[in-house]
């Protein structure tokens, strides 16, 4: 998870009664986001240009799970689960998609995001719901789902999760996952780039922090200790794969890649880096 050991954060396991009730997780990582909005909001003159010029804040491989959108009849709706300030989800409207909705929990997240669409003209819906209350007006309306970088790591119900994203495909819907793999964090470099092992523990759980590391959101205007307290969890691959088949979706791929998602193994040798999984993709369809 990206927690910086330099970086002077607050991190604890979580305690057995927090782990019982993942919605209240979820309302404490609305808080914690509605912080880390701080950051999104120094960028946003720099996604309304990058939108403008029709250009795309996704990976290459994203762009090659997702295939051509115009393609054919061309994808009608996009829906974008944990969209936070919306530029990767005006990215699938640049790629193609016809319309876009994004759900996130976050209002200042989702008031980004309107700005952005307003500056850009996008066909755009933004939503303010915990994911797993995802509304079910949108039920069978999704020619797409797709959920990116850094999302799953914040949910704590991965199996309801993944029943929202069957519900609201259409039968000829796909659902695209682009995510940070969990085996990163076994890895880390010494001081020389060199590729070590942390004292991670893949099997963890869930961890409770303060504070963010700088390559991911930096430092916030509210000191670490002010902010608020977010709970993460590092799905395992099997689990992701076991939640989203249990749903009832067929998997017609899942590939793993190098590709460093929040820039937090920069430090590694490009030839180490290049050697273990950062990051994975998943395609799945109804039925």
């Amino acid at each position: 998870m990206p927690e910086d050991a330099d970086f002077p954060a607050l991190v604890r396991p979580a305690t057995a009664a927090e782990e019982e009730d993942p919605r209240a997780l979820h309302r404490a990582n609305r808080s914690a986001w509605d912080e880390a909005a701080e950051r999104y909001e120094g960028w946003f003159d720099e996604a309304v240009e990058l939108i403008r010029r029709g250009g795309s804040n996704l990976f290459g491989v994203e762009h090659d799970l997702l295939g051509d959108l115009r393609a054919g009849a061309g994808i009608g709706r996009a829906i974008h689960l944990q969209c936070a300030a919306g530029r990767d989800t005006l990215s699938l409207w640049t790629a193609g998609a016809r319309e876009v909705v994004g759900v996130d929990f976050s209002p200042r997240m989702l008031e980004l995001a309107r700005r952005l669409a307003a500056a850009t003209g996008a066909p755009a819906r933004w939503i303010e719901a915990d994911v797993l209350e995802t509304p079910h007006e949108l039920d069978g309306t999704a020619d797409l789902v797709y959920t990116g970088r850094g999302s799953l790591i914040w949910l704590h119900d991965l199996d309801e999760w993944a029943g929202v994203v069957r519900r609201l495909l259409a039968p000829t819907g796909r659902f695209v996952c682009f995510e940070g793999h969990p085996a990163e964090w076994l890895f880390d470099a010494d001081e020389d780039g060199r590729l070590i092992a942390t004292e991670y523990d893949y099997f963890g759980g869930i961890e409770a922090s303060r504070g963010w590391a700088p390559e991911y959101i930096d430092r916030l205007s509210i000191p670490e200790a002010g902010q608020h307290w977010k709970y993460a969890r590092a799905w395992t691959l099997g689990e992701v794969v076991t939640a989203v088949a249990g749903a009832g979706l067929r998997i017609e791929r899942l590939a793993e890649y190098p590709v460093d998602w929040w820039a937090g193994h920069r430090d590694l040798r490009p030839e180490d880096r290049g050697r273990i999984p950062l990051s994975f993709g998943l395609v799945a369809r109804v039925g």
